[in-house]
């Protein structure tokens, strides 16, 4: 049985246990992943997945259900088991299904065709291949990947929703690993889009590069700096603190941004962008996984927090609108909240002219231990890191083995300049992070 025939069975069974409000959630995915290691293929993995949850809403409580099995027995079933679950919930919260009939965004889709295995095979091997021949330097350690991948999703509900949407993606990486003789460095590069368009030579020069100036760096001497993230950096830094800016983090006392919407968070140059459609993010997609319409949205502006990411429960709890950001991390998982694509809107001066704004400082181009250094709930961190010293606006020696601290909340104040050009280093689903390189004044780093 389809996905089709399967909601028809679905809404027959629903019908026949009287309920009134639900939805059925689809959602299924195929994916290839080749990895290659010493001039061998040494992963291979093909994966089909996917399933459907069925809520629904009686005695104002919401029940969920789920399966994989598209038969017309498990309809009957997964609608039984979602109502026997709302029966027993005794939490008081309102719950809600998205109304049909609304208008959303149309999407510049941009498909092309995914690579076939033995396409996948063959761009890792010579990918790999690539990154040995750009430099003596490279030594064994060194690898390529690639992963293709299909995903689909529909919603339908009682109030007349009807939506489907399908993506295809592929993504190339390589890691760089380095050495001198005395001591080894790596470095590593993802990049999303068609594999017809990819040139291997160049795409390695970068982490091999990346990696080789890693090579006799010394340890930053400790003080307080300006500090320059590059892009990457700061994307990090912008994924591992992007719950702050979540309605769910501030409901639950999880975020200091709670009853701030409307104030000055950050310093003025500062904008942060959500965007669905954004077009390197890979998947753009025009609702959310509630059903709600995805539009394109400021949270920060000219550093004032303009609104929080909602969804349609922690809307009605904050009495606002939703801003369609209901997610769902697979087809059997429950609803939250999570951003699109989320980046940091570029300013006006290069990356050139922002290392001469610093002066004399510290250049931040790799952040490590985010999950053990960093507080999301205070905002706090302490993180590994390596770079290099800028002196007199430039960058020269690189520089390891030290930490950079300071707090987000502070950090988004601190922003001093933003340069040009936005980056987004990979992407995972849904959701992805991009930033400018962003000079913050005033964080302190321990070194030597």
């Amino acid at each position: 049985m389809n996905f089709d025939s399967f909601k028809e069975a679905v809404v027959r069974a629903a019908k026949a246990q009287g309920i009134e409000e639900y939805e059925l959630y689809y959602q299924a995915g195929e994916s290839v992943s080749v990895s290659v290691f010493k001039h061998e293929i040494n992963e291979f993995s093909s994966n089909v997945n996917g399933g459907v949850c069925f809520r629904c809403i009686v005695g104002g409580h919401m029940g969920y259900a789920s399966t994989e099995d598209l038969s017309e027995a498990s309809a009957q079933d997964v609608v039984r088991r979602a109502a026997d679950n709302a029966g027993i919930l005794e939490t008081q919260e309102q719950e809600f299904l998205v109304e049909g009939g609304q208008t959303y965004h149309p999407l510049e889709l941009h498909p092309y065709e995914l690579p076939t295995t033995d396409k996948l095979v063959e761009t890792v091997l010579a990918g790999e291949k690539a990154v040995y021949d750009a430099d003596p330097a490279v030594i064994d350690g060194s690898s390529a990947s690639a992963r293709t991948n299909k995903r689909t999703v529909a919603i339908f509900n009682s109030k007349g929703l009807d939506l489907h949407y399908e993506n295809n993606s592929s993504v190339f990486s390589a890691e760089a690993v380095v050495s001198n003789g005395q001591e080894m460095a790596n470095a590593f590069k993802m990049e999303a889009g068609s594999f017809d368009k990819l040139d291997l030579a160049e795409f390695v020069k970068e982490p091999v590069e990346d990696a080789k100036s890693q090579l006799g760096a010394d340890v930053a001497p400790t003080g307080a700096y300006p500090v320059v993230f590059a892009p990457k950096a700061m994307a990090s830094m912008l994924r591992t603190f992007a719950a702050i800016f979540s309605s769910e983090s501030t409901q639950r006392g999880l975020s200091q941004l709670g009853g701030k919407e409307g104030e000055t968070i950050a310093a003025e140059i500062v904008t942060l962008i959500d965007d669905p459609f954004y077009p390197e993010s890979g998947t753009p997609i025009n609702f959310d996984a509630e059903g709600s319409p995805a539009v394109t949205k400021k949270v920060v502006e000219n550093g004032k927090l303009c609104t929080l990411l909602y969804n349609l429960k922690t809307a009605a709890a904050a009495g606002v609108k939703t801003t369609g950001n209901a997610a769902k991390a697979s087809y059997n998982s429950a609803v939250t909240v999570q951003p699109f694509t989320m980046y940091l809107a570029p300013g006006d001066i290069t990356e050139e002219e922002l290392l001469k704004k610093a002066g004399n400082g510290v250049y931040i181009n790799s952040l490590g231990g985010m999950h053990a250094g960093a507080n999301v709930i205070s905002g706090d961190f302490s993180l590994q890191s390596a770079g290099f010293m800028i002196e007199n606006g430039v960058k020269t020696k690189a520089v390891k083995s030290f930490t950079v601290a300071g707090n987000f909340y502070s950090l988004l104040k601190q922003i001093t300049a933003i340069s040009d050009k936005v980056e987004l280093p990979g992407f995972g689903g849904i959701t992805a992070f991009g930033a400018p390189a962003v000079l913050v004044e005033g964080l302190t780093i321990a070194g030597k």
